[in-house]
């Protein structure tokens, strides 16, 4: 029996290695997920940039800068003149943390008092906010202690107030809940998407369709209809879950949400659709699908920032759908934002949509004789 056994085992490693596709399956997906991990999955901070509003301008405060601009993480992007320059800054992403020193900075801290230091940070990330806070407060710590070291003086000179933007009491289930809808209709999409054509090859009636009166075009677009709407019925409910059981608040535009969800749609159907075109059977597509949604949930920028990876991991970023709609649903969700917000983050979601529509529907042609 153990020889019968061994016997098959061998056969069935040989059948395994023999088979171009089987190592390519066997080799290729683990080396990309792993360099994909490994380059973009991070919860470390390696670029913070932020601005300073000092309205002291004493030595003392000049010296609490210091501390900041010669932390390894962080990068000075703007020098603040008024409160009014604070909020486009952060508004548009510039910067992620201000640092605002009030006029008596220096004076309380010589005359003992705790002097306060307010940080306003954006917490549409709410990790990266308080992975971002959690290094301002390692650096005012340190401050602290060197002045009590120089001076002699009790309690703590520099007294940390935060205030988080667009997320105040830095929630995680209001930025991690609206993403949740991004993901859950890619995979639903994905999956349908993915396996459609491949199981027509699979089980035989693929040659059916083609002696129907459908041409290639109806073919394709009744096999994306169906994913399309799928994704549309599965995105409303997890809307209404979002807003009605876990209270995340929905602050902008419903149609522009639709319209960034729609065209989102579009695109993962394209890449389903290829991935389709490409299978032969059905463990192909599946695994295509697989492939390409794991990568593109990492390089979303879903749990990990963008800005933290690699240069040209972050170029590669540009054509993953899943990053353009995850802003839309936070910048709606939590900014309260609008078509006219929104327009730079609609235009390449269509861009890649019409795209892989369109390689998905050469690809169909080519592959159907």
């Amino acid at each position: 029996m153990l020889t019968r056994l061994l016997a098959l085992i061998v056969k069935e490693f040989l059948a395994l290695l023999k088979d171009p596709k089987s190592r390519t399956v066997l080799i290729g997906p683990p080396l990309i997920q792993l360099i994909v991990f490994g380059y973009a999955a991070t919860f470390e901070l390696k670029d913070i940039p932020y601005a300073v509003f000092n309205e002291d301008r004493s030595a003392i405060s000049r010296d609490f800068e210091a501390a900041f601009t010669g932390a390894p993480s962080f990068r000075r992007i703007a020098t603040i003149r008024s409160e009014e320059e604070i909020a486009p800054l952060i508004d548009d992403r510039q910067v992620l943390l201000v640092i605002h020193i009030g006029q008596r900075f220096g004076a309380q801290q010589l005359s003992g008092d705790p002097a306060p230091l307010q940080v306003i940070v954006d917490g549409r990330n709410s990790n990266t906010a308080m992975v971002a806070l959690n290094y301002v407060r390692r650096i005012v710590n340190q401050y602290n202690e060197d002045w009590l070291k120089a001076h002699g003086q009790s309690g703590l000179p520099a007294h940390l107030e935060s205030r988080a933007w667009f997320n105040p009491n830095l929630e995680s289930r209001w930025f991690f809940v609206p993403g949740i809808i991004g993901m859950l209709s890619l995979i639903t999409t994905i999956l349908v998407t993915a396996m459609t054509v491949a199981r027509e090859r699979e089980q035989g009636t693929f040659d059916q369709l083609l002696v129907t009166p459908l041409r290639p075009a109806e073919i394709l677009l009744g096999k994306a209809l169906p994913g399309f709407i799928i994704g549309m019925v599965q995105g409303t409910v997890i809307l209404l879950i979002a807003t009605l059981w876990f209270r995340v608040p929905l602050l902008g535009s419903l149609p522009a949400l639709y319209c960034g969800l729609a065209l989102f749609l579009l695109s993962g159907v394209g890449a389903g659709l290829l991935i389709s075109s490409l299978a032969v059977t059905q463990q192909q597509g599946l695994l295509g699908g697989f492939l390409f949604m794991v990568p593109a949930s990492i390089l979303s920028g879903f749990a990990t920032p963008i800005a933290n990876m690699p240069p040209v991991v972050q170029a590669i970023t540009l054509i993953d759908p899943l990053r353009y709609f995850l802003v839309v649903l936070r910048k709606v969700f939590l900014e309260g934002a609008g078509f006219d917000i929104l327009f730079g983050q609609l235009w390449p979601m269509a861009l890649i949509g019409v795209a892989s529509l369109s390689l998905a529907s050469w690809l169909f042609r080519h592959r159907m004789y």
